[in-house]
């Protein structure tokens, strides 16, 4: 049976801000790491998009049984039905993430203190430095204005 440990982390600069999301796939072959950009969202939106790309990213490997690192304690206790889920926005994504889980044979959730999850709070951090770098990029370059003698006269303003 394929193990695997999965390390997930949000980030968001702001609440709504740039977020995104990044995980870390450990299995006895190797490891698989993901990032990516949400645009303008939360950190717990960003938090569940990284449970889901993960899990997801999981069962295309194959992996039966998961071990869940996140150091969201807002999420994990969602997940294990400790606290519910209060926000309307937060509901499709648990109930994704939900669905996703039932693929497992076995999957455990664990809090961890954020040092511990360095690398997915990395991968999260780049997947929002990539976006905005390339926007920065893509984005034309000012021209001087031209000056113009605007408005003169009673009736200017």
């Amino acid at each position: 049976m394929k193990k695997a440990k999965l390390f997930v982390d949000g980030a968001s600069r702001g609440n709504p801000g740039p977020a995104g999301y990044g995980f870390v796939i450990e299995t006895e072959d190797g490891s698989f790491e993901g990032c990516g950009y949400l645009g303008k969202s939360t950190n717990n939106v960003a938090e569940y998009t990284a449970l889901i790309e993960g899990l997801k990213k999981a069962l295309d490997m194959g992996v039966k049984e998961l071990e869940i690192y996140s150091d969201s304690l807002l999420v994990v206790k969602q997940i294990k039905g400790e606290y519910r889920v209060k926000k309307p926005h937060l509901m499709p994504l648990f109930e994704e993430a939900k669905k996703l889980l039932q693929n497992f044979e076995k999957v455990s959730i664990f809090h961890i203190e954020r040092n511990r999850n360095r690398r997915a709070d990395t991968l999260a951090n780049l997947g929002i430095d990539s976006a905005l770098q390339e926007a920065g990029r893509s984005l034309p370059e000012e021209e001087p204005a031209e000056e113009s003698p605007g408005p003169t006269g009673q009736g200017a303003g």
